[in-house]
């Protein structure tokens, strides 16, 4: 952070050198910090409260188009080279790299402040939920393999709850969020989120817009939380949880070797209940077990034995010329009459439920997701192979059958394929 030297100072300049003061900063550590001279630091420490300068500003060759350089500085974050050919593009202004640097120095001042220096935000119990996800590279069976680490933190009291994936999707978020609220028997006012795809269709920076995605609104409404998304490049918003990833990574997971993917989760369960929940944390000065127990269980908005959101969603989906449908990475069969026509998908009680005019054509086991399994019921493909190859490739099991030679396949096949691979088996 740097304020600038010789031009009027706002009064949050002047109450970051209070601050600064305040906590026992000496005048020479301020202004190396700030970039300001020790005499500006010692002339705010004698006022007190902000005062502006009395001189003027020089005017300048930009000075009527401040207020549209301005909004143009803010669209392209800072960069004064940007500026400079906007200014010849939009306004025919000829004016060298300097010349704008100087016009726009106060702004990218107040920048660097807002980027660097913070104030401490507290939140009071049950108030605040931060989530974010980080990645990072573990040995799992002596194959380096990328982890996807869900960190959420409960703002007041710091307890966390850790989550890690192989990708990172809307319903892992939304998975974890889910867990969450169940081990914790309740659900916080807000939840701040970055800007993720999966979560936030749109955040523009200069109008302040926010518009959160549809299914993540809907969940928000389903739970009873209002969803918040972090300002655009500003990650220091829900810098608790930007820590709080980083002590995972550091404290829970690095250094660690696993044989599963299953050992590595009841590693962290283990090190979260007995190492992140009962250590003194450096801010509160707490143990995070105790100070939720002591202050925010109570102050979480009950669950009131609410479903979850996942068991209970519905979409449309159009049946492939495989006659199956794609759910959560996942292929489902329906009968062969409905190929290329739009169907009904509900998730209800860990089954996928297919529905065409409101009557179930087809009812399979919901699968893990992203396994990218193949879920055919025989009497689906009567008529389109002999049935005796279905019954030698299911291993004479004719209600569900799960081909592997289907699934190395390619998702959008013939069918005549699949009948030539069933042949095969049989």
């Amino acid at each position: 952070m740097a304020l600038l030297e010789g031009v009027m100072q706002t009064p949050e300049d002047a109450a970051v050198i209070r601050q600064l003061l305040e906590r026992g900063w000496s005048q020479r550590r301020i202004a190396r910090e700030l970039g300001i001279s020790r005499h500006t630091v010692s002339r705010y420490r004698n006022l007190g409260d902000w005062q502006p300068y009395d001189s003027r500003r020089r005017s300048g060759q930009l000075d009527e188009h401040r207020q549209w350089l301005q909004q143009q500085f803010e669209q392209h974050h800072g960069n004064a080279e940007v500026l400079r050919q906007e200014l010849l593009k939009h306004k025919g202004i000829v004016v060298s790299l300097r010349t704008v640097e100087r016009a726009v120095q106060a702004w990218r001042q107040a920048l660097r402040q807002s980027r660097q220096a913070t104030v401490r935000y507290e939140t009071r119990p049950g108030q605040q939920l931060q989530a974010d996800f980080g990645e990072l590279w573990v040995l799992i069976g002596g194959v380096r393999t990328k982890v996807h680490l869900c960190v959420l933190t409960l703002g007041y009291s710091r307890r966390q709850v850790v989550r890690v994936f192989r990708q990172q999707r809307q319903r892992h978020w939304l998975q974890a969020l889910e867990e969450a609220f169940r081990i914790w028997d309740g659900v916080p006012e807000q939840v701040l989120i970055d800007n993720a795809k999966a979560l936030v269709t749109l955040h523009n920076p200069v109008t302040g817009e926010l518009v959160i995605n549809p299914v993540f609104a809907a969940f928000a409404r389903h739970w009873g939380f209002k969803p918040k998304a972090c300002w655009p490049h500003r990650p220091q918003t829900k810098g608790k949880d930007e820590r709080g990833v980083g002590y995972v990574k550091r404290g829970g997971l690095a250094g660690h070797r696993f044989d599963t993917w299953g050992q590595m989760e009841g590693h962290l369960e283990w090190w979260n209940r007995e190492i992140a929940d009962l250590r003194i944390h450096g801010t509160t000065g707490e143990k995070p077990l105790e100070r939720f127990q002591r202050a925010e269980a109570g102050a979480l908005l009950p669950l009131n034995g609410k479903p979850s959101y996942l068991a209970e969603q519905e979409f449309s989906r159009r049946v492939a010329k495989d006659c199956c449908v794609q759910v959560e990475g996942n292929w489902y069969s329906v009968p062969a009459a409905l190929v290329r026509q739009s169907v009904t998908v509900q998730i209800r009680d860990q089954q996928v439920l297919i529905r065409q005019g409101g009557r179930i054509v087809a009812r399979h086991c919901r699968q893990h997701a992203n396994q990218r399994s193949r879920q055919v019921i025989a009497s689906h493909w009567e008529g389109l192979i002999p049935q005796r190859a279905i019954e030698a490739a299911n291993g004479a099991i004719a209600d569900v059958v799960e081909l592997d030679a289907v699934r190395r396949s390619s998702l959008a096949r013939p069918l005549s394929d699949y009948a030539a691979v069933v042949a095969e088996v049989g």
